[in-house]
């Protein structure tokens, strides 16, 4: 009996001991479960989302912006959309993008905006005892320019968007609305006047950059791009001014002078260029290149020997010029002088062609036939157009056995109707010496 009772009350007692730990485990997960809700409403997904972006992780970032309640009393619709346009910003979806911060300017434009924590420093016993007064130094919390500079952010973020998909007016548009933003760099100016530009406005273009140069007078791009707007106007002379202005504050350079001389010369504006060229080789002698671009303005006008002239002294700076000089003298018929600046030449391959062209430029036949030693030891031959002038010079000179083994090596379509000509000629003079008279 006291056997049973025994077993009985230590059953009782392992039941209450099962009943209270069954008990404690439920408080304990229900105590648990709050936490985790209380936990969970003070998540900042947004500040979350934030940092995700940072660091480029889109998914994670995508994730959090989904866990944001958007019912809950605490919702800030102006941080939220404004996270959510930078996301889609940077995965490219550009509508998107646009339409978030659309809402976001809105949500900014009623938005609350609490003046930050300040943070004061304890007193200690001594400032305590001191019988001055101490001053509130906190600058006052201007809660509407607060909400302006968000505002502007947010146009400005609008602004690179809008861009993105080539929509010009939103993009000045959107400029306009991000106030002072819109207006704190010169590259902000040249992207108003790109945007006019392409959208045919050319007097806002440069009232854009008139405005810019005025705001930021030591920026030269500003006057770069109206000097390229001015050439594809083909406002010449207005491009040649602006050029000008800017050359006066970047310093004058040679550079500057022949991409202006080119885009005058692009524009078949021969006179023009040939006047700034001069004006550009006064100021810079020796160097070569304005020589150069300037013989062939002159060249155009089919002044040879003033071309032939401007290539000898480009020449004198740079050697690379020499042939050009050697050939510009040749087409002007000035052999002898050709014959002198070939002298000079110390590519022996070339200065051979230039010599046997400037022969063949006189009718010196017989001097050339005298350099076909040359022409074999440095394999020259094997150029068919020195070849046909061997085989024409000794056709001139009435050598046709030679002229003719050599005329049977031509291929070339071209060549081959001039040696057939000579050839026939050969059978003529051959038949009746009286034809080759």
């Amino acid at each position: 009996m006291i056997s049973n009772k025994l077993q009985c009350k230590k059953s009782l007692n392992d039941f209450c001991k099962k009943t209270i730990l069954t008990t404690l485990s439920l408080l304990v997960l229900l105590n648990v479960s709050s936490y985790a809700k209380t936990i969970d409403d003070s998540v900042d997904h947004i500040g979350l989302a934030t940092m995700m972006i940072y660091d480029a992780r889109y998914k994670k970032a995508k994730e959090e912006l989904d866990l944001v309640d958007k019912k809950s009393p605490k919702f800030d619709a102006a941080n939220y959309y404004t996270v959510l346009g930078v996301y889609n910003s940077k995965l490219t979806n550009t509508k998107e993008a646009i339409e978030a911060y659309k809402k976001a300017i809105e949500a900014t434009k009623t938005k609350e905006f609490l003046a930050p924590k300040v943070i004061t420093q304890e007193k200690y016993l001594f400032s305590i005892a001191s019988s001055k007064k101490e001053e509130n130094t906190t600058p006052k919390f201007d809660t509407e320019a607060k909400r302006q500079d968000k505002i502007e952010q947010l146009y400005m973020y609008l602004t690179q968007e809008y861009y993105k998909l080539k929509d010009y007016k939103n993009t000045v548009d959107s400029l306009q609305n991000a106030g002072e933003r819109g207006k704190s760099r010169a590259g902000l100016y040249t992207l108003r006047a790109e945007c006019y530009y392409k959208q045919a406005k050319h007097s806002e273009t440069f009232t854009a950059l008139n405005e810019g140069i005025k705001r930021f007078p030591d920026d030269s791009k500003l006057l770069k791009q109206k000097f390229y707007y001015f050439a594809d106007l083909k406002l010449y002379q207005a491009a040649i001014d602006a050029s000008k202005v800017y050359m006066d504050k970047v310093g004058v350079s040679s550079k500057e002078y022949v991409a202006l001389a080119q885009m005058l010369i692009g524009a078949n504006q021969i006179d023009s260029a040939i006047a700034l060229l001069e004006e550009a080789k006064l100021m810079f002698a020796k160097d070569a290149k304005i020589g150069i671009l300037l013989g062939h303005m002159y060249l155009k006008k089919d002044m040879k020997n003033t071309t032939a002239h401007l290539f000898e002294e480009s020449s004198y700076y740079d050697k690379q010029y020499l042939k050009d000089a050697v050939e510009m003298n040749r087409r002007a018929g000035n052999n002898l002088h050709a014959l002198y600046l070939n002298t000079q030449n110390i590519d022996k391959v070339e200065k051979l062609k230039q010599k046997i062209a400037i022969y063949l430029n006189a009718g010196e036949y017989r001097k050339i036939i005298g350099l076909q030693k040359a022409l074999k030891r440095y394999k020259m031959l094997d150029d068919e157009n020195l070849r046909y002038a061997l085989a024409y010079s000794y056709y001139s000179v009435g050598d046709y056995e030679n002229s003719e083994s050599h005329l049977k090596y031509i291929s070339d379509s071209e060549l081959f109707s001039k040696a057939t000509v000579i050839r026939k000629n050969i059978e003529k003079c051959t038949n009746d010496s009286m034809e080759c008279l």
